[in-house]
């Protein structure tokens, strides 16, 4: 486990598993929320794997290991996309950008190894050099709306929701926490050591993904997961692209457009003091806890403005307009995935 400086920050408190390492939160779940969603602050995300992959044909040689079309790729351009198995099932998900000579690319934390191992096992004839990257750069999440400026130099993956940012692991704690001597050095050369805003911890981040109905690995997937239940055929596989892993069950419940499974976001009663974790079983709330479990909750949080949310992921003929109950806890559905 990489362990982030940060966490000696006035008020950070340590976050638990799938995110040790950085801070869950700073002192205020809910500020630090309302921040991000105004555009300021930055979430420290140096926990997360990254990956290289240089070489004349990084981006051909790619294209036909993922679900993502990037043979053709344009410097700058940030995509998601996913490593499948054999029956289609979702292995990795890759969060990735090239800056022109270099991929970049960022993966869930402890992910890297097991990644970097399958795509070394296929690199053949093709002229690629992969390497783990993950104890010299740290990844760095700024929020849509931020007019923080970056270093030149430094890799940036921009999206519709922030921009994560690549930066040199030896200067995480400097921009974080930046002396008036490196203020002072720096005022012309990198703005972004000044204008980074707060931190703000991996919790409120959560809070704002699970709001968006955004799919993270480990959590809204299992080992049998494939992309159309999750919303992940939208946004991380393209369907007009050559042949790769997976690719066969990937057409075929597109074309047949009955996956076993779908994603729901769910409203969840406020009267209650507890989140449910997890992993915890979803039944029809009119069959109380005695009923037939029909799927799982993936994610859960306290949202500054909608209160406790969830994501879950049910079997694909539960009634969208049933009301579920999470663990113990009654919840609306929102659709995500069509039935």
């Amino acid at each position: 486990m990489t362990k982030s400086p940060l966490l000696s920050l006035p008020g950070a408190v340590p976050a638990q598993a799938p995110d040790e390492g950085v801070a869950a939160h700073y002192g205020d779940l809910f500020r630090e929320q309302r921040a991000l969603a105004a555009g300021t602050g930055f979430v420290d995300l140096s926990h997360r794997g990254v990956i290289t992959v240089s070489g004349a044909d990084r981006l051909s040689w790619l294209h036909l290991l993922i679900t993502q079309h990037v043979s053709e790729l344009p410097p700058g351009q940030a995509v998601e996309a996913l490593v499948l198995s054999a029956h289609g099932h979702i292995e990795h998900a890759l969060y990735l950008v090239d800056d022109g000579t270099t991929t970049w690319i960022h993966v869930e934390p402890g992910t890297q190894g097991e990644l970097l191992a399958y795509l070394d096992s296929m690199k053949f004839f093709y002229q690629v050099e992969t390497a783990d990257r993950t104890d010299d750069y740290a990844v760095v999440h700024l929020p849509a709306g931020s007019i923080t400026e970056v270093p030149e130099g430094w890799a940036v993956r921009e999206v519709a929701y922030g921009r994560d940012v690549f930066v040199p692991r030896g200067e995480l704690e400097s921009f974080a926490r930046p002396s008036p001597t490196t203020t002072l050095a720096r005022k012309r050369s990198a703005p972004f050591f000044e204008q980074v805003g707060p931190a703000i911890g991996v919790l409120a981040l959560e809070a704002l993904r699970i709001e968006a109905h955004r799919p993270r690995l480990g959590m809204e997937t299992d080992h049998r997961t494939i992309p159309h239940e999750v919303g992940w055929l939208e946004t991380a596989v393209h369907l007009n692209k050559g042949c790769y892993r997976g690719q066969e069950t990937v057409a075929r419940v597109h074309n047949l457009g009955r996956p076993p499974r779908r994603l729901v976001f769910l409203h969840l009663d406020g009267s209650e003091v507890k989140l449910p974790a997890h992993g915890a079983p979803v039944r029809l709330a009119e069959d109380g806890l005695e009923g037939r479990q029909l799927g799982f909750v993936t994610s859960s949080a306290r949202h500054h403005e909608l209160g406790p949310i969830a994501l879950a992921l049910v079997k694909r003929n539960v009634p969208a307009d049933a009301v579920l109950l999470a663990d113990t806890v009654p919840g609306t559905q929102e659709v995500v995935v069509e039935p």
